[in-house]
């Protein structure tokens, strides 16, 4: 038996990681997570991409992908559960907050 590979893609990536700025890869994609939280793109609830597609999509390792995560759970942002993902929380914290 042959494994598949699923390729996923977002509809679109707007922004990249820039690996040229002077910020981490992993706050680049931080920002930018929290930028599609903020603006409804990921709606409250919602689960996010997991770490494989978004790897893929702003070509970065999954260590880069867990510590952004980890930065967004600790802005209140996410929580996730072990097996499930990394969703959206339903109240989000102030943007002053974190």
């Amino acid at each position: 038996m042959r494994g598949r590979c699923w390729t996923f893609t977002f509809a679109s990536v707007t922004e990249q990681i820039n690996p040229g700025a002077a910020a981490y890869h992993y706050e680049q994609l931080a920002s930018i997570l929290e930028r599609k939280i903020r603006s409804g793109e990921f709606a409250a609830g919602s689960r996010l991409p997991g770490e494989m597609v978004l790897s893929q999509e702003y070509g970065v390792g999954s260590n880069t992908v867990r510590r952004a995560l980890d930065i967004l759970r600790e802005r209140g942002l996410v929580v996730t559960v072990r097996a499930r993902g990394s969703f959206v929380v339903e109240q989000l914290p102030d943007e002053s907050v974190g």
